[in-house]
């Protein structure tokens, strides 16, 4: 996820402090994604390094406001008329978790993923719980909820997927001739 470029967005609409663009960034976001304001500052000095934002007066309590310069609207613009690219994998800690499981002998691959279906089930009953309560009725906080449901509905599939994997391997040392190389 981009906060360089969610920040840039949120100062399309108007100049605004680091703290605003925090609580601004987390109410689109419904929160799910919460951003510490060092990091919200940070982002902003480079930004101002690269020519994107500038300083933009102060506010009626003598807070600094970031605006975003002709450089930084042709940036935001460019980020939204471009798709996400998903040609390059990103790090997935799971997948390299259970990659790496499935070679170290001492590891129960089948309780890692136990462990994983029921914390992902609980964070999926978390985010219904968020949608039925109202939380999604902000068309942006809602889209990131649904975002968060499917995510965590596709990775308890995988998991299903890596389970049913991992018995059918089981299956097949067990058939294998150990002499053969059978899989583990």
């Amino acid at each position: 996820m981009s906060v360089k470029h969610a920040l840039l967005a949120l100062l399309e609409d108007a100049p605004r402090y680091g703290y605003e663009l925090r609580a601004e960034f987390e109410e689109r976001t419904g929160a799910s994604w919460p951003l510490n304001v060092g990091q919200v500052y940070t982002t902003l000095s480079r930004l101002e390094r690269d020519g994107l934002v500038e300083a933009g007066g102060t506010d009626a309590e003598g807070r600094s406001l970031y605006q975003l310069t002709e450089a930084g609207k042709v940036e935001v613009k460019g980020w939204f008329d471009t798709p996400v690219e998903r040609a390059q994998a990103q790090r997935d800690e799971l997948a390299i978790k259970l990659a790496v499981a499935v070679a170290v002998p001492s590891v129960d691959v089948g309780k890692v993923v136990q462990q994983q279906r029921s914390a992902t089930m609980r964070a999926l009953q978390g985010y219904r719980r968020q949608a039925r309560s109202g939380a999604a009725e902000d068309l942006a906080a809602g889209l990131v909820l649904d975002r968060l449901v499917f995510a965590a509905e596709a990775e308890i599939r995988w998991l299903d997927h890596c389970e049913s994997r991992l018995r059918r391997a089981a299956a097949q040392s067990t058939t294998s001739d150990p002499a053969e190389g059978g899989a583990r």
